[in-house]
């Protein structure tokens, strides 16, 4: 072993000198990095190997002085075998690289969005802890944005944040207005749950449409549409044109389904805020919650019908 490593250390030491030549011409030839430079070559072939070399020769000395063939001829190609390793392993480093980039580019992006999409005093819902506390609404609520999520469907994952935060603060408006089993308060929370309940049947339905056109890639599409073109069959194009009219279909049915869930957001606003407006020692407090409560008996019948109409 000690002569194998011996001669090995004769044969790099002699590549030194041809390798400095041939990179002092074209430092590429000699250098694996990405913009290599004739100082580089000087450093690396003038210094390093040669030392690396010497470092070599000393420890075999131990064994005495019996370089093998073998370790001579692996001395003179490893340089040679070395470099196109050097340049995958670099190569392959910057893949790595790039796509752990891409990737956090891509995560922050979705991050803006979440937020710009996120509206002010709006609480965030936890889809994979739901509070100890939750309800009904709320483990539903939790179940429709995980749902959404799967789907990598974000931004429609934001309304269910503002929807919980609308229930809440009803029910808050409630509690500080009505006695909890007081017939008004059972009422008012009833159709509040039946709004949020059918918001939560939307949410389903817009993940599970999502669902279908997830492994369509639209901008892939229209990009062969688009640039690729006069390089497409007839076949290949009608094709494409098909699934980006699925999208397109899927993604209309998607905002009809969002605009209804802000059509049950304002209705609880309204009644949030004609609840908020009750002063319950009055003898008028039972007409402002009989005209809270109709005006969500009103959105609910006017939901339903929509929903049979599509």
């Amino acid at each position: 072993m000690l002569g194998f490593l011996q001669g090995a250390a004769y044969g790099l030491f002699l590549t030194c000198l041809p390798w400095c030549l041939a990179g002092l011409a074209s430092p590429r030839l000699a250098l694996a990095v990405e913009h290599p430079t004739r100082w580089q070559v000087v450093v690396r072939y003038a210094f390093l190997v040669p030392f690396l070399s010497l470092m070599m020769w000393l420890t075999s000395l131990w064994g005495g002085f019996d370089p093998s063939l073998g370790g001579w001829l692996a001395g003179l190609v490893g340089i040679a075998v070395e470099l196109p390793l050097e340049r995958r392993w670099r190569r392959f480093r910057a893949r790595r690289h790039k796509r752990r980039l891409e990737e956090m580019l891509r995560a922050e992006a979705t991050r803006r969005r979440h937020e710009a999409a996120r509206e002010a005093g709006v609480s965030e819902l936890d889809p994979y802890h739901p509070p100890a506390d939750a309800d009904e609404v709320v483990q539903a609520l939790c179940r429709a944005k995980r749902t959404l999520l799967e789907v990598d469907r974000a931004d429609h994952a934001a309304q269910v944040d503002r929807l919980y935060s609308r229930y809440g603060n009803v029910l808050e408006v409630m509690a500080s207005r009505f006695t909890a089993g007081e017939l008004a308060h059972e009422r008012a929370r009833s159709l509040v749950v039946e709004v949020c309940m059918g918001a939560v049947d939307n949410f389903t339905a817009m993940a599970s449409q999502a669902r279908g056109v997830a492994g369509l890639d639209i901008d892939f599409i229209r990009r062969r549409l688009g640039q690729e073109a006069d390089r497409l069959s007839a076949n290949e194009t009608d094709a494409l044109r098909r699934r980006l009219a699925l999208i397109e279909d899927t993604e209309k049915s998607l905002r009809r389904l969002a605009a209804r869930n802000e059509a049950a957001l304002t209705a609880l606003d309204d009644t949030s805020v004609a609840l908020s407006r009750i002063v319950t020692g009055r003898p008028r407090a039972r007409v402002g919650a009989d005209q809270a409560c109709e005006e969500l008996r009103r959105f609910i019948d006017g939901a339903g019908r929509y929903g049979r109409e599509t």
